[in-house]
């Protein structure tokens, strides 16, 4: 499976926030990767600036440009906001939800965690990390997974930030309630420009 394996930290400073969670490289050197990196800033085209907003959006959620380009067109069928629609569906991945939940570290984590069967939906046992949740579904770790070192230290102290997520620590189980509205999504994307890019 094609999935970038570099140097996380250079990813973080090209878009100049954290992108894979805490990067330490971010805060001690405030400008891009390479040898350019400290040079004078040449102004980017609009194109540039609307490709960048989609790879950095890709690199947040893991996916790769055929998959993502699969969620756009199913997001610009679906009535609405298109972009709102499209980061809709990318909170709405099993792998994503997990990793709103506490129930992994980072996204990379979760991916690994459902890819294992180590999660369950609505009961049964979904190793496919792009698996679309609706409504109602109740995500949980499976019974013989719960004492997962990765697991409990994750979860130890956890607090649910989110309004459209319900979360029981008792049996380690969330509730995925509703679609979170774009003002809900913490994640820095600014999807218009997504939208225009794949517009042209």
């Amino acid at each position: 499976m094609a999935r970038y394996t570099g140097p996380k930290s250079k990813i973080s400073r090209r878009y100049g926030e954290s992108i894979f969670g805490y990067c330490k490289a971010l805060k001690n050197k405030k400008y891009p990767p390479g040898q350019h990196g400290r040079g004078k800033k040449r102004k980017l085209s609009e194109y540039a600036v609307q490709l960048m907003e989609k790879q950095k959006a890709k690199y947040i959620y893991g996916i790769l440009e055929r998959q993502f380009r699969r969620i756009f067109a199913r997001a610009s069928r679906m009535g609405g906001v298109t972009g709102e629609n499209l980061l809709q569906l990318l909170e709405a991945r099993l792998d994503n939800m997990v990793y709103r939940l506490g129930i992994a570290p980072t996204r990379r984590a979760a991916r690994q965690l459902v890819c294992h069967r180590h999660i369950t939906v609505n009961g049964q046992v979904v190793n496919i990390p792009s698996y679309t949740l609706r409504p109602g579904d109740v995500v949980a770790v499976r019974e013989k997974s719960k004492t997962l070192e990765v697991i409990t230290k994750s979860v130890s102290g956890h607090v649910n930030r989110y309004p459209w997520l319900e979360w029981n620590a008792t049996e380690l189980s969330g509730k995925f309630i509703y679609m979170p509205e774009r003002r809900e999504i913490p994640e820095n994307i600014k999807e218009q420009l997504i939208v225009e890019l794949y517009s042209k």
